[in-house]
């Protein structure tokens, strides 16, 4: 991947987090800190892993050489997401900082050897295919939250519809 292609495969991730908004927006506010399947991530946790920890430190560990993502601390990030306003912002500040880093990563970055936490090192694209694997795990398991909740999710295609910052370029 050089940064021709990553500039393609971030802005379907763009489009792809704004439908990540509008879920968020789904989700009944007094569910967030619930558990609607017993033993996983409440919705604030799964936020504060995406937004966080997936989206926004991966992106900047490939900008900066290396991804420093503390898991450990996301269930503390998650008890102070208070309110659906909470999440939703905390969502929207990760997205920008992980933009941020995109368009600061070069062909360097891309090729750069990255450590991560994970006791793994990979090259900084493959970092890019981990990031959108693991943000539409995670979004998917928010669908069946957000059904769960007895909300309606948006349609997962329907960029149309996202913010303007977040629908189709072209």
């Amino acid at each position: 991947m050089d940064k021709q292609a990553l500039n393609q495969v971030w802005d379907q991730i763009r489009q792809k987090y704004g439908v990540y908004l509008r879920l968020l927006e789904a989700i009944p506010e007094d569910r967030y800190h619930s558990h609607p399947v017993p033993g996983m991530r409440t919705p604030a946790e799964l936020v504060a892993h995406v937004s966080g920890s997936v989206v926004r430190d991966i992106a900047r560990g490939i900008a900066k050489g290396a991804i420093t993502a503390d898991e450990s601390s996301e269930a503390k990030v998650a008890s102070g997401l208070a309110t659906k306003r909470d999440v939703i912002a905390f969502a929207r500040k990760c997205w920008d900082l992980a933009n941020v880093a995109v368009a600061a990563t070069g062909n360097a970055e891309l090729n750069a050897m990255v450590p991560t936490p994970w006791e793994m090192t990979f090259p900084g694209w493959v970092g890019f295919n981990i990031l959108n694997d693991e943000f539409l795990h995670h979004r998917g398991q928010l669908y069946v939250y957000a059904r769960l909740c007895g909300a309606e999710p948006p349609f997962i295609w329907d960029f149309g519809k996202n913010a303007p910052e977040f629908r189709p370029s072209a």
